[in-house]
């Protein structure tokens, strides 16, 4: 970021206008590293800069939608469930029969749901390699993008009456499945790639920072 950019981007965050400096091609890239190191910002606002940003790209400018998308990587990064899906298991097996084995049409279940619905996008998103040893190749990363879809509709049906603005937002998240999931693809590429754990992705990360740099 150059000294004019900078100063805009101050100028804007005293105005309040902070959906302007994080939606600025120069937030891009001081969170990836482009031109110098990462800048040292939360967990949570490295993955939201470049989520938002592949978002905007497809066409889907929901603030709100941006803000869940984002905080999937950072909630779900300790989750137990991901050793059973790293070791090729069909996570959607588990997660249909605890929503299904709670009592139906209430509060829980749509939280059930809904929590479902999120595993499914990040595991998704964000290892598809991993979701893929589940099944029959990228069918099964299809499958879960359909999946959360679907939990999401759900989620939205059961609270429509006691949690309106929740349950909108489910529904928005439904319709939008396909972008929130590859928005997470896209930005995982940055902070995860191929084989994440592998010295050769570790290398190639490295390696695609210099290139834009």
């Amino acid at each position: 970021m150059d000294v004019t950019e900078g100063r805009e981007a101050n100028q804007a965050l005293q105005a309040g206008a902070v959906d302007v400096v994080l939606d600025s091609p120069a937030a891009l890239d001081a969170v990836l590293g482009r031109g110098g190191a990462p800048a040292p910002l939360p967990l949570t606002l490295l993955w939201y800069v470049p989520i938002r940003a592949q978002l905007r790209h497809r066409g889907v400018t929901d603030i709100l939608l941006a803000d869940y998308a984002a905080t999937l990587p950072v909630v779900f990064a300790d989750a137990q469930s991901q050793r059973a899906i790293a070791q090729g298991e069909n996570g959607m097996e588990e997660w249909w029969h605890y929503v299904t084995g709670l009592p139906q049409g209430t509060v829980a279940q749509a939280e059930a749901a809904a929590d479902s619905a999120a595993l499914a996008l990040w595991w998704s998103g964000c290892f598809p390699e991993w979701v893929e040893r589940g099944g029959t190749g990228q069918g099964m990363v299809r499958a879960y993008v359909t999946f959360a879809g679907r939990m999401l509709a759900l989620a939205a049906d059961l609270l429509e009456a006691s949690a309106p603005e929740e349950a909108a937002l489910c529904a928005r998240a439904a319709e939008a499945r396909t972008e929130l999931h590859a928005a997470l693809a896209e930005a995982r590429v940055d902070y995860i790639g191929d084989g994440p754990h592998s010295s050769e992705s570790r290398l190639n990360r490295f390696l695609k920072r210099l290139a834009d740099s």
